[in-house]
This record gives C-alpha cells, structure tokens and sequence, in this order.
C-alpha cells in the first residue's frame, strides 16, 4: 500500500501527459513556454483571481510576494510555528523576523484570537515594524481569512495565503488562494495539484504586485532580463512542469470531490478511537493530508507498519523550538498547543483513487491499534 499513489492518477491520464510532453519537446520553449502562461489563466480562472504566476517552486510562491513587498530586516511577520519550514524560512531569508502565533486546537490553523494578541505586544514593544500575517492553510482547510483580513486591515498589514496544502479547498464558497491580499502553493508532486516535480504559483488581484512579480521571478528584469530594476531570482516555472499539471487540471476538481469522499468515510469510521479532523462549516478541505490525533502515536504507527499502513507525521516538532529560529528566542512552552498537537498528530494514506478496500483495511487497523 502507497501512502499516495500517483501513479493510478498517471495511468488514467498517461495519454494526454504524454501528447503535452511531446507538444514542448516539438515547439522546444522550454523556459517560460505557452503552457506556463495557458495555466496561469486557467488557475486564475479556477480561484477566482487576476493574476497567476508559475514559479518554481512553493517556496519561491511565498519568497516573491514578500519580496514584492518589501519586506526585510526591521519587519515582523506572523506566523503559525505549527508546519513547514518554508513559511517562515522566507521570512528569515529576507532578514525579516517571524513572530509566531499558535494554533487553534481543533483546526490546526493559526488562532486569531492569539493573532490580534501577538500584534498588539509587538506594537507596544516598538522594535519592528508591524507588516505582514501568513496564515497557512494547514493539512487542506483555509485559515479563518475573515478574521485575520479585519485583523490586518486594523493593523495596515498585508496578508499573504500559504496554500501549499489548501489548492483545490474553499471558505465561506471562496476558492484557495483568492482569500487575502496575495497567495503561493506548491505544485510538489505529493500535493492535491502536483507535477512531477518542483513547481509552484502565486496569486493575487493587485496589478502592481503582479508586475512586480514578473520582474522578480526572471532576476527583477525591467523591459528585457539585462535591464534589471530589482534583485530578483530565477523563479520560473519549467514548461515541461507546466504541461503536465494541464494535463491534471482537467480531472481536478472531481479529485477534490473523491477526496472528500475519501476524509468522510475515515471520519465516520474512525471519530470514536481518534481525534479526526474538523473541518468548520462553509469550509472545504483540499485533504492535502488526513491527519489525526492519538496519545500513544508511537504505539498505532509501529501497528499499522505492522500491517503493511504507511503513515507520516506532519509535524513533529513546531518551529520554535527547531535550530534554525533559536536566534529568536522562543522556549519550550510558548506555544502549548502547537506542542501538544505535534506530540499527537499523524497522518494516514489520502489519495482521491484509495480504494475502499484498502480504505477498510487501515480503518480497521487503526481501531485495532487505537
């Protein structure tokens, strides 16, 4: 049993991967080709945006907004210290400073009330300027965006989406990645929207952000890439990455409908042996993972490799108390739920093709074992 299995998706879909292959290697426009610019149109469609951006990868989505923005050292950003590294990583590569703010305990997205909290002391303590909120759309289901967007907007911050996990999800019947002022995801190839590859998008509706974008994303060219107003990176998204995820588009949104189908019957199946998932009212998860929550992790994860179940944990240890953000100063503690839940927390194969037979077999194991 795969813990995803990509290559059922590949089967179904080989012939029309294999014809957008062979269209690059005929017209030979491997850097920045038409496919590049046909998927950010139909990805702008698909979230409602203006503007799309293929980069390379989901970390250079959230690098080139902040970077759009200006951000550097003197700037504080916040962010949840519960998920991955590069939500604050890019933070800290501007020579900004990440301030964390710890999670709600049944969502696992940022707490808004702790939100406002952390702002507020960071204001009074008057040593950084108070510019910029990523919440992350954590395991597939978007942050609360009302209330971090009014929370901004009182602030005079901006809000950058970190989809990475929540491309194909919704709020309040708005799609990923069309919640705030701008957003990035991943096109990892374990993603709900993957290539086979490195690859990612930024999205927004501010005309000037776009254009900085573009400028960013091809070393901060000005009318030509040897006229450069800006520093910027070589942030393309490959053609060939492209072709492929136009290929996956197309089947798209009835994936996110199988998984939900997928989530449902876990949820139903397991809710009296382990903490499952909530997704709130409104909201629809991407189900990037299926995560839950057991006090003896350990115990059901050497059971279920027992029984041939792949499992992974997202995340063991949250990002205050890693190596890289020492400097900061943060202590065991700080954030008492974020470390509660990264001492619980793993996660079960999630695929839209995971067949309900292999889907009773894990179910059945995790109740033996939980």
């Amino acid at each position: 049993m795969q813990f995803i299995d990509l290559k059922v998706q590949q089967d179904r879909i080989k012939d029309k991967i294999d014809a957008n292959i062979q269209n690059v290697l005929a017209h030979g426009k491997y850097i920045l080709g038409p496919e590049v610019k046909e998927l950010e149109q139909k990805l702008a469609e698909f979230t409602g945006t203006d503007y799309a951006v293929g980069v390379a990868s989901g970390t250079d989505a959230l690098l080139m907004p902040l970077m759009a923005y200006n951000i550097g050292p003197g700037d504080a950003v916040f962010t949840p210290p519960f998920t991955f590294i590069a939500t604050a990583e890019v933070i800290k590569l501007l020579g900004a400073t990440p301030v964390f703010v710890d999670i709600d305990a049944t969502t696992y997205n940022m707490d808004t009330t702790k939100l406002e909290e952390a702002v507020i002391k960071t204001k009074e303590e008057g040593k950084l300027n108070l510019k910029g909120i990523i919440p992350v759309d954590l395991f597939g289901q978007p942050a609360d965006y009302d209330e971090i967007n009014a929370i901004a907007e009182k602030y005079g911050m901006f809000v950058l989406e970190d989809a990475a996990q929540g491309f194909g999800g919704s709020y309040k019947g708005k799609k990923a990645c069309s919640l705030s002022h701008s957003a990035g995801t991943s096109f990892f190839p374990a993603k709900p929207l993957g290539t086979y590859g490195d690859g990612g998008m930024c999205f927004t509706n501010d005309k000037d952000i776009y254009e900085k974008l573009l400028s960013i994303r091809v070393h901060g060219k000005g009318t030509n890439k040897y006229d450069n107003v800006r520093v910027g990176l070589n942030g393309r998204l490959d053609t060939l990455m492209a072709a492929i995820l136009l290929s996956k588009v197309e089947i798209f949104p009835e994936e996110i409908e199988l998984r939900q189908v997928v989530a449902n019957r876990y949820n139903e199946k397991l809710a009296d042996y382990v903490t499952v998932p909530r997704v709130k009212d409104g909201n629809i998860s991407a189900w990037a993972q299926y995560s839950i929550l057991h006090p003896d992790r350990e115990k059901v994860m050497a059971g279920l490799k027992e029984e041939g179940i792949p499992t992974a944990v997202y995340y063991p240890k949250p990002l205050h108390l890693q190596d890289a953000f020492a400097d900061l100063g943060y202590n065991k503690g700080d954030f008492p739920v974020s470390e509660d839940i990264s001492g619980k927390v793993f996660s079960l194969p999630m695929y839209p093709y995971l067949s309900t037979e292999n889907q009773d077999k894990i179910i059945e194991a995790v109740k033996k074992y939980a």
